[in-house]
């Protein structure tokens, strides 16, 4: 059986293998925690990657490379990723969160899921303003953290302990989840079947950013109003139900860039994905945001802004410290 190359298709294709290899660096990364912690005779080295889930850490970094110039000491690849996402946001929307993320991928499946037990049902517009303020909320707050820290204050904490091993405090957290972190990822796992996209458009203050960002974008979806029939396809195929057939260019915060509404459309050349108003091939956000980030990741590595410069020494000597006599590790 053919299969026909879609958005929807590319969409879980990319995210899926996007997940894929964080799932790897996650099990490279367990390896690195156990040889830090003593328990693991041969050194493992730390995959950068992993650095990107790190925002907050890089959201200090950037203001003070901003300030000083000077990169960060700590978590490197974390701030080429930050920055890359960002750029990536203004350049072709918030196609990070549409084609690569991975929480977006765990959404998308939840999201497929309640359509197909016909339980999932879009908010009202004013449900989506009330829906959508906790991430500005919780953008706004870490913001502020990041503006009103003064630079030594910035410099000390990220050559903390704390923020020194902060990676490897997620990974416990996910590890041993207590009570109440089971409960809440219940609930947003129901929330996201009965709700699509609901932790993208809810409570993620990263989207929140790359949406502002994406609202600069040269990249967007336009609409052909003398070629569209009205049909209503494209905004009931929209995972955050932007009335797509009602506009002429798609300028929303809550746009992902996943293009499921042009392979919606039933006329041809009606919806399409342009560039500076030039129609460009709908599977470019994709391919785009792949590309910048391998790019970005390659070109680090060769100035020597994507290892950390922390040695293996150190490394461990920091996790002894701040881990040792944790029960069940």
């Amino acid at each position: 059986m053919k299969i026909r190359l879609t958005p929807s298709n590319l969409r879980l294709l990319a995210q899926g293998g996007f997940a894929l290899f964080l799932a790897w660096t996650g099990l490279r990364f367990i390896a690195y925690v156990e040889w830090a912690m003593g328990l693991r005779e041969a050194y493992v080295p730390k995959p950068p990657a992993v650095e990107g889930f790190l925002p907050i850490s890089a959201l200090i970094a950037a203001k003070r490379l901003l300030f000083t110039g000077r990169w960060d000491p700590v978590h490197p690849a974390g701030l080429v990723i930050f920055l890359t996402i960002l750029f990536m946001a203004f350049l072709l929307r918030k196609g990070f969160c549409g084609q690569l993320c991975p929480v977006g991928f765990i959404s998308n499946l939840l999201e497929r899921l309640g359509r197909k037990l016909k339980i999932a049902k879009q908010p009202s517009p004013r449900g989506r303003l009330i829906l959508g303020a906790p991430k500005y909320v919780l953008l706004l707050g870490f913001l502020y953290v990041a503006v009103t820290m003064n630079l030594e204050d910035s410099e000390q904490f990220l050559r903390a302990p704390f923020n020194m091993v902060a990676d490897t405090r997620m990974l416990l957290f996910f590890e041993h989840p207590s009570t109440a972190a089971l409960t809440a990822l219940g609930v947003l796992v129901i929330a996201s079947v009965l709700i699509p996209a609901f932790w993208c458009r809810a409570l993620c203050p990263y989207g929140a950013l790359l949406g502002l960002l994406g609202r600069l974008s040269p990249t967007a979806v336009t609409r052909d109003a003398e070629a569209c029939v009205s049909c209503g396809r494209c905004a009931k195929a929209c995972p955050v139900a932007l009335p797509v057939d009602k506009l002429t260019r798609v300028n929303s915060v809550d746009c992902q860039g996943c293009a499921e509404c042009v392979s919606a459309c039933p006329v041809k050349d009606c919806l399409g994905v342009s560039f500076l108003r030039r129609r460009i091939p709908w599977w470019s956000i994709a391919a785009g945001c792949l590309l910048i980030l391998v790019a970005a990741s390659v070109a680090a590595d060769m100035l020597g802004y994507w290892k950390s410069p922390i040695g293996q020494d150190m490394a461990r000597r920091m996790h002894m410290l701040m881990f040792m006599g944790l029960p069940d590790f």
